[in-house]
């Protein structure tokens, strides 16, 4: 299933330069300009706050959006940089790269954690610890996986997952070439407290050894 992708609504701004940038923020918007695909800037403005509400949720420049501006076709774009006032780090200018559906793009993408009753590790009181709730990966803009699932059958207490355990969607790959972890299962929090005690206790018999 693609992943639904999230409006990013703006408006049409009339001219272009620091004169008309001006005038947007005046009037509490923050200017903007939306390039390539072969085709000409177009120059938009965004409301402050919500702009800002959407750049302060995080993953904002890893995430694909889709574009609406009003008399205008919508459109798939990426933020490629956002300008920020100096003392109060305030959004001043943002800009948005146009993405055919074939374009190439990274994205964080959530990961889901299956058949949770049938993992042994889990039955016997293990917990399920996630390391990367959300993997970034090279997806195709017009097929974006909502999710990559990762299957916990068979998964004993201490048994890690990895990326190369996973198989990822069609046409994806990660953006890091390394086997890097996912989640594990940790052992009950009985049990370890039990091992450190254990610990403990042989570290002061070896203590009372030496004496």
């Amino acid at each position: 299933m693609a992943k639904e992708i999230p409006d990013l609504v703006a408006e049409a701004r009339a001219g272009s330069g620091k004169g008309a940038a001006r005038q947007a923020r005046r009037e509490g918007k923050v200017p903007g300009i939306v390039y390539g695909d072969h085709k000409d800037p177009v120059t938009v403005q965004f409301e402050f706050n919500s702009l800002l509400t959407k750049l302060r949720a995080g993953r904002f420049m890893s995430t694909l959006w889709n574009l609406k501006v009003e008399g205008q076709e919508d459109v798939r774009v990426i933020c490629r940089g956002v300008q920020k006032d100096v003392v109060k780090d305030l959004p001043t200018h943002i800009d948005f790269m146009r993405l055919r559906r074939t374009s190439k793009v990274n994205l964080f993408i959530p990961v889901e954690f299956i058949n949770q009753d049938k993992c042994p590790g889990l039955r016997k009181g293990g917990t399920l610890v996630t390391v990367r709730p959300e993997v970034e990966l090279v997806v195709t803009a017009g097929d974006i996986p909502d999710h990559i699932t990762v299957d916990l059958s068979g998964l004993e207490v201490g048994d890690g997952i990895h990326i190369h355990d996973v198989t990822l969607p069609a046409g994806t790959k990660a953006t890091i070439d390394r086997n890097f972890a996912i989640a594990n299962i940790a052992a009950p929090s009985a049990l370890r407290s039990s091992d450190d005690s254990g610990d403990a206790d042989e570290e002061a018999v070896e203590a009372t050894a030496e004496e």
